[in-house]
């Protein structure tokens, strides 16, 4: 056999061999966050040949607004996941928690800050009732959390009153969503998160060196941070093309870094995941559950709180419909579809954005194409479904391995 020959047959076992470890990757559920990043872009790509304005600056900018509140409440929704529990009232108590700021700031002149902190005290304190019903009286989180998605939403509408709706004039509120920042500012943002992203590699790959634990191929993370930074980069020169770095997308990305840190680098983050992949176990090993599963069930609900401050910021009203419609089925879906387990112990915090874009971008191409709701609502269910029976395929796929 000559050189070229065999240099040729190991770049095809490379290469085969690079195609089976994908593929076992994705049988076992390790490659969720590729496979949504290829599907967002397959979708972005069938919507740009269907309507050359989807991939314009406006409508990205636009997109990415009008997730936010979404994202924010999904967040909240993958700490639930993550311990295999559900929360079906996080869509009414957005609702509920923005007509309960609207109306101190409208009716009764109260300081638009201390309004919003009311907003999220009540969504916190929903949660707090939510865990102790869970943990005090063992009741299903399916079963409260319905009951909640009804109570709460009654309540939206008591706290409304006759009127139904509320006009949102207030500078503050408003210019949660409609605030952008200059070119030069988001730069130096864009900037700053990379300088950020190679710290914390460099912090990381140090502790674990420190921990007698092998910190990993230099090459991979190399590529790992020039990959993140230039979608960084490439976002502040789309967002730069329009109005400038919104707000409102810094906030979402700043509650979805910290709360990745919290869930993958304390202590609270893996008794997390520990409850959820065995919460005997957990137990066992002296994990308080119950303080674990109330602290995620109010962090949750403040925000899905947030999520609906930011949707009346954007809406620029509050009103009976607040937090209903499709917002409950996105916020769940968006997890879903991005590979954050229904079965718990299973997931990322990233997947709240991911899924969101999935989401957002089928809705808003749709929009586009002016498509009626019914078949909005049909293919938002048909990726839905397809989402759960792959997951649960690679549930089964492992269990099989095991």
């Amino acid at each position: 056999m000559s050189e070229k020959e065999h240099d040729t047959q190991v770049s095809v076992r490379g290469v085969g061999g690079t195609v089976r470890r994908l593929g076992r990757m994705v049988a076992e559920g390790q490659a969720g966050s590729l496979l949504v990043i290829l599907m967002i872009a397959a979708i972005w790509i069938f919507f740009q040949v269907m309507n050359a304005n989807f991939l314009s600056p406006a409508n990205l900018t636009n997109l990415m607004l009008q997730n936010v509140a979404v994202a924010t409440i999904s967040i909240g929704v993958v700490l639930v996941l993550l311990l295999g529990e559900i929360d079906l009232s996080i869509g009414s108590i957005s609702g509920l928690c923005a007509a309960v700021m609207a109306v101190l700031i409208i009716k009764h002149n109260v300081s638009p800050v201390l309004a919003v902190l009311a907003a999220l005290a009540t969504g916190a304190a929903i949660g707090l009732f939510t865990g102790f019903m869970v943990t005090r009286f063992r009741i299903p989180s399916f079963v409260i959390t319905l009951a909640g998605l009804l109570a709460w939403e009654g309540l939206q509408l008591y706290v409304l009153g006759a009127t139904g709706t509320i006009n949102m004039p207030n500078d503050f509120v408003t210019k949660l969503t409609s605030t952008f920042f200059s070119s030069l500012i988001g730069l130096i943002i864009a900037v700053l998160a990379i300088v950020f992203m190679c710290g914390l590699a460099f912090l990381g790959r140090v502790r674990r060196r420190r921990a007698g634990l092998p910190a990993g191929p230099m090459r991979a993370q190399a590529i790992r941070i020039v990959l993140i930074g230039a979608v960084i980069v490439a976002a502040i020169v789309i967002f730069n093309k329009d109005r400038g770095l919104p707000l409102a997308v810094l906030i979402v990305v700043g509650l979805a870094l910290a709360f990745a840190y919290i869930t993958q680098q304390t202590r609270f983050g893996r008794h997390v995941f520990a409850v959820g992949g065995n919460a005997e176990a957990a137990r066992r090993a002296g994990i308080r559950i119950d303080r674990v599963r109330i602290i995620v069930f109010v962090v949750a609900s403040a925000l899905a709180a947030g999520g609906g401050i930011l949707a009346a910021s954007r809406l620029l009203a509050v009103n009976q419909s607040s937090g209903g419609s499709d917002l409950l089925l996105m916020a769940i879906a968006g997890p879903v579809i991005a590979g954050t387990s229904l079965f718990g112990g299973r997931g990322s915090v990233w997947s709240a954005l991911l899924g969101a874009l999935v989401i957002g971008s089928i809705a808003n191409g749709m929009d586009l194409l002016s498509l009626s709701s019914s078949v909005k609502f049909m293919v938002t269910g048909a990726v839905l479904m397809l989402a759960v029976t792959l997951e649960a395929a690679t549930r089964l796929q492992r269990q099989t391995d095991d």
